[in-house]
């Protein structure tokens, strides 16, 4: 639900920012997006501080484990699914990480027929529409069965978004690449639940902060990658990405496991 609800202003607001720069051009466009992004993110705060209500500290429970402050000392109690789901998640991370910056460029800058703002906004709306309207049939039959091969499709689209950037060379032809990239949310929230479930019980949200602790710190060097690949060609950083995403999706495919 939450990874569902979120993605409506994340459809729209891109929509709203291509309008921004087809209105008043890039520089002045974007700068007035800016200003927009942070009011609402100061009215997100404080709505946040006036809805959401502490909940009693689990810690001050009777017979209660209390958290572990240390991440280091908390990679202990990582299980081997749990480690070979993380490493899996990097790489197919890497995959997505790597020319994440550089797809604006390649649809507006580098192909034969390149978009406007608004077209590019609407292709991230379009992103949007499809992960949402696969959320709540996916979470259903998760449920009812393995999570590994919801898991493992959803890393097989992160795969193949790059390598169809390379054909696609027009703006009919990016809307399909876009349908591709939504899918990518396929398994999302399925590989989220998947990470509770590997968890130790009495550690659940020391160790979720872990993972992604590890993951994110390791992924960020894709974006220092992601550009020296870009000047070498966009042809090297997209099959750069599929790469990493091949190799990821085979290691969880092969080695992952939905069970404690």
């Amino acid at each position: 639900m939450l990874s569902l609800v979120r993605r409506i202003p994340m459809a729209l607001g891109p929509i709203i920012g291509g309008l921004c720069i087809g209105l008043w051009g890039e520089r002045d466009g974007v700068r007035a997006a800016f200003v927009v992004a942070l009011l609402l993110s100061v009215v997100a705060t404080v709505v946040q501080q006036i809805l959401i209500e502490d909940d009693p500290s689990q810690a001050s429970k009777k017979g209660s484990v209390s958290p572990e402050k240390n991440p280091l000392k908390l990679m202990r109690y990582m299980s081997p699914a749990l480690k070979r789901l993380l490493v899996a998640d990097i790489l197919v991370r890497f995959c997505e990480q790597i020319p994440y910056a550089f797809v604006v460029i390649w649809s507006m800058k580098t192909i034969a027929k390149p978009v406007s703002a608004i077209q590019f906004g609407f292709l991230t709306g379009i992103e949007m529409v499809v992960a949402m309207l696969v959320y709540v049939p996916v979470a259903y039959f998760a449920d009812k069965s393995t999570k590994k091969p919801f898991v493992v499709t959803t890393f097989i689209f992160f795969t193949f978004f790059p390598l169809a950037l390379l054909f696609c060379q027009s703006f009919p032809l990016l809307v399909l690449a876009f349908i591709l990239r939504g899918l990518k949310e396929f398994g999302e929230p399925t590989r989220k639940a998947l990470i509770m479930d590997l968890a130790p019980e009495d550690r659940k949200a020391g160790m979720f902060g872990l993972y992604y602790l590890i993951r994110d710190i390791v992924v960020s060097i894709a974006a220092f990658g992601g550009a020296f690949l870009w000047m070498l060609g966009p042809t090297v950083n997209f099959l750069a990405a599929f790469s990493f995403g091949v190799v990821g999706t085979t290691v969880f495919a092969i080695w992952g496991d939905d069970q404690r």
